[in-house]
């Protein structure tokens, strides 16, 4: 593989990523309180816990992004203008 090719896999990978980022905020955003209720079946906590894990996971998913997607695209483009 040559280098372009790997930045326009990166890109497409940022650009996916990302859009999963949004979807689930907008998702946890505008319907918290059935999603609440969906994992509420299964598993037993309060909502502060829930939003606590929900915050958490988008975090840990949006340093999973920079660090899996971003430095080696930012990488390549100082190496191969």
């Amino acid at each position: 593989m040559n280098p372009d090719t790997i930045k326009t896999l990166l890109l497409y990978s940022l650009a996916f990523n990302y859009a999963l980022l949004i979807i689930w905020f907008c998702i946890f955003s505008f319907a918290h309180d059935w999603l609440y209720q969906l994992h509420k079946r299964w598993f037993h906590f309060s909502s502060e816990t829930f939003d606590v894990f929900h915050y958490a996971g988008m975090a840990a998913y949006k340093i999973g992004i920079i660090l899996l997607n971003i430095a080696p695209l930012v990488a390549l483009w100082l190496l191969y203008p």
